[in-house]
């Protein structure tokens, strides 16, 4: 399975941005974002399942953001909306097998996207 995350740039604080995730297969998978900050780890932003019919979120992100997706198309999108500063990393989009590891965790994921940078200016 190859990810293909986009829709990353540059916006201003208080703006919304919509990341999207595509790769062919990808409506068998639990599909999560997760972001880097220079100099951190990688964490865990949010997750959905394969059937939609569940979504879990960081606390730090939890009612701004919204992870959504198309499994017609394909497709899972992360709506973000008031944004901040903190919220400036790269984001990557990957994939996982349901039922299997645990949500949150990055070792869980099977397949991984190459990212894309997100930057919030205040």
């Amino acid at each position: 399975v190859q990810l293909q995350a986009s829709g990353g740039g540059l916006v201003q604080a208080g703006d919304s941005l919509t990341l999207s995730c595509a790769a062919s297969g990808l409506s068998r998978y639990a599909v999560g974002w997760f972001r880097q900050a220079p100099g951190k780890e990688r964490m865990f932003v949010a997750v959905i399942s394969s059937s939609a019919t569940s979504a879990y979120y960081a606390d730090s992100v939890k009612g701004r953001f919204t992870i959504s997706r198309n499994n017609v198309e394909n497709t899972v999108s992360l709506q973000m909306d008031s944004l901040k500063p903190d919220d400036t990393a790269v984001y990557y989009c990957a994939a996982k097998e349901m039922g299997s590891g645990i949500y949150y965790k990055v070792e869980s994921y099977d397949y991984w996207g190459q990212g894309t940078l997100v930057t919030v200016s205040s």
